[in-house]
């Protein structure tokens, strides 16, 4: 009897660890479905971003979709930084030396017009390689406009 009612918390764990997992497999499968629609595309348990053409669309992920969707032009940017931990961080940092792993990442965007949005990521290497994929794409959408 003893013995049972030590196995219970662990019990109460794995049912505890296998609800948390369908959890977010249901997250998966809801932004592989809205994914489709986008020429590049990531995951990752802070956010849900796609890119199609000049487009980018990002939101919160849910198990039923993303929520709080923003879509923006990429016509409308002005700057686009990489911060880790409010701390700009430029392309030859990271030649240099390795990405902190820790922190608060996030890719911010800055318009014309003056408004900054904040794409959360949780792997920076991922969000390093956003930011120069999107300023290749800003690079080929300003030399097409000129």
């Amino acid at each position: 009897m003893e013995r049972g009612l030590l196995w219970l918390p662990l019990l109460a764990v794995f049912i505890g660890l296998a609800w948390a997992g369908w959890h977010e497999f249901q997250k998966v499968q809801a932004y592989e479905a809205w994914a489709t629609g986008f020429d590049r595309s990531k995951y990752d348990i802070k956010s849900m971003l796609g890119q199609r053409g000049d487009r980018l669309t990002w939101g919160r992920p849910t198990r039923q979709g993303p929520i709080d969707l923003t879509t923006l032009s990429l016509a409308q940017v002005g700057t686009l930084q990489l911060q880790i931990n409010g701390q700009k961080i430029n392309s030859q940092t990271v030649a240099d030396e390795p990405l902190p792993t820790k922190g608060k990442i996030e890719l911010v965007l800055a318009t014309n017009s003056g408004e900054t949005y904040c794409i959360p990521f949780t792997d920076a290497d991922l969000a390093h390689r956003w930011e120069k994929a999107l300023h290749q794409s800003l690079q080929a959408l300003k030399s097409a406009s000129a």
